[in-house]
């Protein structure tokens, strides 16, 4: 395992933290789960698939154990502190300002122990006015400008369905604590890695903002369709939406061709991109009458002929049984809950996935020995 000799104690709730400390204990890290005495909130989001946790907690929280401590206690302090003696790296996202009330913030303990990689997961970040703020997911997405620019154009805004931000959140933190491991190996030194919602959700819209700022334009929503590339949506077949991909004038070339029209690449309204982009509404509306008729599966094989990328839109069953899905191997049995499987990372060395070692733990579980 990529990270077997490395410790990690998580002091997580929720989405961020866990996520977090499941991809280190997924590359093989010691994952210690610090908890409170009825454990994270998470444990109790949805129904539960055995006695103390949910699905979503399971997800989280695989390959760890759980200790509980009282942190509010000196006693569950010194506890820490000997656990953080012994590990590599510390994540946390509680509240802003609640570990430094506790004595336990990451000026103090990379202080008492140098060689401590400590991961603070904020909410609106470690500096500026906000930086007290508590902050979720949909706030996120919305203080951000995520949820401007998702949804119809002739509807109201809308959430993003999954919670990258929270997700998001955990991935760059992870990132983070392997970039402070490499450096901690060349200097022997740990160091403070600050993570937050509102940067990985300022991240995301990137693209959005960089055309806001070089252009004056403010993003529009777009549906299932792109800002910047035409045509680039979803169309509705005979029998269902069907989501076209042309990303280039190649392939744009190739499409019309595929639907019985290459004269549209040689119309001067559409000859490349920016012109498809001035005139939308013709070129779409164009390739919408040809495709509506026709059944999906016909106007899938035309498509995969011409080389055009296109996907149906599914729903959850129909992705769990489709057989690409399948061959990745990426949706693992839970050891130790019988006909439970969840999403393993999705990254794979010299061509093998890393597998999850364990279920989440019970309140209190040693689930997986200490090296």
């Amino acid at each position: 395992m990529m990270l077997s000799d490395i410790r990690v104690l998580e002091i997580g709730q929720n989405l961020s933290g866990p996520f977090a400390g499941a991809i280190l204990a997924d590359l093989g890290a010691t994952v210690e789960k610090i908890e409170k005495q009825d454990g994270d909130d998470a444990r109790k989001w949805g129904p539960p698939i055995s006695p103390d946790s949910s699905a979503i907690f399971h997800l989280m929280n695989r390959g760890k154990s759980s200790v509980v401590l009282n942190l509010k206690e000196e006693q569950g302090k010194a506890q820490l502190r000997s656990l953080i003696a012994e590990s590599d790296i510390l994540i946390h996202n509680m509240r802003p300002g609640t570990m430094a009330a506790l004595g336990l913030d990451g000026q103090t303990l990379t202080a008492q122990f140098p060689h401590l990689i400590y991961c603070d997961m904020g909410a609106f970040g470690h500096k500026g006015p906000l930086r007290n703020r508590p902050g979720y997911e949909p706030l996120m997405q919305a203080f951000a400008g995520l949820v401007s620019v998702n949804g119809h154009p002739d509807g109201p805004e809308a959430r993003i369905g999954a919670s990258v931000v929270d997700l998001g959140t955990g991935m760059w933190t992870a990132i983070g604590a392997l970039a402070a491991l490499w450096n901690r190996a060349r200097t022997g030194k740990g160091c403070i890695v600050n993570t937050s919602l509102l940067e990985t959700a300022l991240m995301w819209g990137a693209s959005h903002l960089a055309t806001y700022v070089t252009s004056g334009f403010i993003p529009a929503r777009h549906g299932t369709g792109h800002p910047l590339l035409v045509p680039y949506q979803a169309f509705e077949t005979q029998d269902g939406p069907l989501v076209i991909a042309p990303g280039n004038d190649r392939l744009f070339k190739a499409l019309v061709g595929a639907l019985g029209h290459p004269e549209w690449a040689e119309d001067p309204r559409f000859l490349n991109n920016e012109l498809r982009r001035k005139h939308k509404e013709e070129i779409i509306g164009l390739i919408a009458g040809v495709i509506r008729p026709m059944p999906m599966a016909e106007l899938e094989e035309k498509l995969n002929s011409a080389g055009v990328p296109n996907a149906p839109i599914r729903t959850m069953p129909q992705v769990l049984e489709d057989s690409q899905v399948q061959a990745l191997d990426i949706l693992q049995p839970l050891p130790g809950l019988k006909d439970v499987a969840m999403m393993a990372l999705p990254v794979s060395f010299n061509g093998e996935r890393p597998k999850i070692r364990s279920a989440a733990p019970a309140i209190g579980e040693v689930a997986v020995p200490r090296s």
